[in-house]
């Protein structure tokens, strides 16, 4: 098991290993982001709701690329059609996150006087963020041939996840109308 991650770090890149690294580097780029965005709701008067699951939420990602990283053979070979609906899961994630744009974070910050994004995908699903989440949970590691961690940090995920949207849907009761 070990040996597979001393492959990654130690031979030519594979394909395998840069979808790792563009999954660790994504997740810290957009928890950056988040965490700007958050300071700067909460100076605009947002409260953060739903504080006592999120330390969850970093655990379960946390995990769930670990284990991927431990567990992936580096020289699986990605079949084309898999590497497409990750992509087209990005594209949505882009999409999402550049349709909620200064509202985006990874908790739930809200005030009634912030205004509700209807915009983009927003206009088809109440939730499109976490859509995205559970497709990359499921997708990633069945496109690396790891269909248990699929399936387990899957349910973990609808877990929290259960949990978060009854949260932030009796939030996002209160935001502004706009």
């Amino acid at each position: 098991m070990t040996e597979h991650l001393g492959i990654i770090f130690t031979s030519a890149p594979t394909t395998v290993t840069w979808v790792l690294v563009y999954i660790v580097v994504q997740r810290l780029g957009e928890l950056v982001h988040a965490n700007r965005n958050t300071r700067r709701l909460l100076s605009e008067g947002g409260e953060e709701y739903g504080a006592d699951h999120y330390p969850y939420f970093i655990f379960l990602h946390s995990a769930w690329i670990a284990a991927i990283a431990l567990l992936v053979d580096p020289e699986h070979g990605i079949h084309p059609a898999m590497m497409g609906l990750f992509a087209a899961t990005q594209l949505l994630r882009i999409w999402t996150l550049a349709s909620i744009g200064r509202w985006w974070t990874t908790r739930i910050i809200s005030a009634p006087h912030f205004d509700r994004v209807k915009r983009g995908p927003y206009r088809y699903f109440r939730h499109p963020n976490y859509l995205v989440v559970v497709l990359e949970i499921a997708i990633i590691p069945l496109m690396l041939g790891l269909p248990s961690v699929a399936l387990l940090f899957s349910i973990l995920n609808a877990i929290l996840l259960r949990h978060r949207i009854k949260v932030e849907n009796a939030v996002l009761g209160g935001r502004g109308k706009g």
